[in-house]
């Protein structure tokens, strides 16, 4: 049974707006459309930190103590009293003793004396100084200091990192090695964490032949599920492999509706353009909702949002790299925010020269599989060559995207273009 829209579903409230077509959407607003619409899941679970790497933070990590806990020195050198110092020349004063990291000075230290200090070591009290050994001549038990520009030099003061009671790490974090690393260093064991994303896949139709079967004639192996697995896994998601549905309406309406109670998205490839057999977009709407289905862009033009039930359904392009860039240009950021990643990271673009002419009509956004290289010692960019959005090949030699805006027109050798750096993106 198809599930019952709310009376203010937002995807009904979007044919208010100005600008909303949902026949023609250029990919910024296509973008903000989606940021707008997804949510982040509830449930949580706790992890030990060991095994938090890539997972989001659902709520603040609040520091149980300063850091550093305690006055320490900088530097390998001579903790003393500034005050001590003459201001001009050199100073003469008795080694007390020695401070080490984890080894701290206990002894007094007499007007006219320092202690020798290692990196790290806590500075010993009533001392506010430290003067860096490579500066300091030694006579027996004697350092002679030169002046010191400044109290307080070279000394960390407690808690100037953090103080105990602030947060250390905030919701939404996705945690990196340096956070685990941070964690350790608070002497935390465990950290709340959203849980995985599930999200299931699907291709659908009749053309498709699965991996380790002959293809019949007409038939060509099904790549997508296979790539969108390997950038799903990366992004760190559960991943529900629902196969293949054939162009038959029940077919896909079981395999939509199963997809979308398993799953927090729903991933489908082909069968959204306007052909006799694509049923996808008309499934959506009729078993949910749908946001748009056609993007200003190339490749991608042919791309459904929308949700069944609570599930978020993205349905993207057969064409193999028509599917990689809308993965990259819109459903990542998706899930991501779904992750409970925020803020969202800003995907970085270079600006470099391009080193051939490229063809371009203002009117929509075209993304081009480019490779970026260093050449008299400054970095270009150049097409991969064919960009047929079913050649595979040239994705897998491409290491960016060449990014032409929605108004931009033709590019002359050396003009400048956005680049989108692809590793890293998943």
């Amino acid at each position: 049974m198809s599930p019952t829209l709310p009376a203010d579903s937002i995807f009904q409230a979007l044919s208010a707006a100005a600008d909303y077509d949902p026949n023609y959407l250029p990919v910024e607003r296509a973008r903000a459309l989606v940021r707008e619409l997804v949510r982040p899941v509830a449930d949580e679970e706790q992890l030990f930190i060991r095994t938090a790497l890539g997972r989001v933070l659902s709520r603040d990590v609040i520091s149980p103590m300063d850091v550093p806990p305690h006055d320490n020195s900088a530097m390998d050198g001579y903790a003393l009293r500034h005050a001590e110092l003459a201001p001009e020349g050199e100073t003469r004063m008795r080694i007390a003793g020695i401070a080490y990291a984890g080894r701290p000075y206990t002894g007094s230290v007499a007007a006219g004396e320092c202690v020798r200090i290692m990196t790290g070591a806590v500075m010993p009290a009533g001392l506010d100084t430290v003067a860096v050994q490579e500066r300091v001549k030694l006579d027996g038990d004697v350092a002679v200091i030169p002046a010191v520009a400044k109290a307080g030099q070279n000394r960390r003061r407690a808690g100037e990192d953090l103080r105990a009671g602030a947060p250390a790490l905030t919701a939404g974090k996705l945690l990196r090695p340096a956070d685990v690393g941070l964690l350790a260093s608070l002497g935390i064991v465990e950290v709340k964490v959203k849980r995985r994303l599930r999200v299931a896949v699907l291709s659908t139709g009749d053309e498709l032949a699965s991996l380790g079967s002959a293809a019949a004639a007409g038939q060509i192996y099904d790549s997508n599920r296979y790539t969108l697995d390997a950038m799903l896994r990366r992004l760190g998601c559960e991943v529900l492999d629902f196969g293949v549905a054939r162009d038959r309406p029940d077919d896909l309406e079981a395999a939509f509706s199963s997809a979308a109670r398993a799953a927090d998205a729903v991933i489908t490839s082909g069968g959204v353009s306007v052909g006799e057999a694509d049923f996808v977009r008309e499934l959506m709407a009729r078993l949910g909702e749908v946001a748009f289905w056609k993007i200003a862009m190339k490749p991608g033009r042919p791309m459904a949002f929308g949700r069944i039930g609570d599930a978020m359904l993205f349905g993207l392009p057969g064409n193999p790299v028509a599917v990689m860039i809308t993965f990259y240009v819109f459903v990542r950021d998706a899930l991501l925010s779904m992750m409970g990643q925020h803020p969202l990271p800003e995907q970085p673009m270079l600006r470099l020269p391009c080193s051939v002419a490229l063809r371009k009509n203002p009117g929509r956004s075209e993304y081009q599989r480019g490779v970026m290289y260093r050449e008299n010692g400054g970095w270009k960019v150049r097409p991969t060559g064919g960009q047929g959005s079913g050649i595979l090949r040239s994705m897998s030699e491409a290491n960016c995207l060449i990014v032409l805006e929605h108004e931009r027109g033709n590019v002359e050798p050396g003009d400048e273009v956005s680049v989108m750096v692809m590793e890293g993106l998943v």
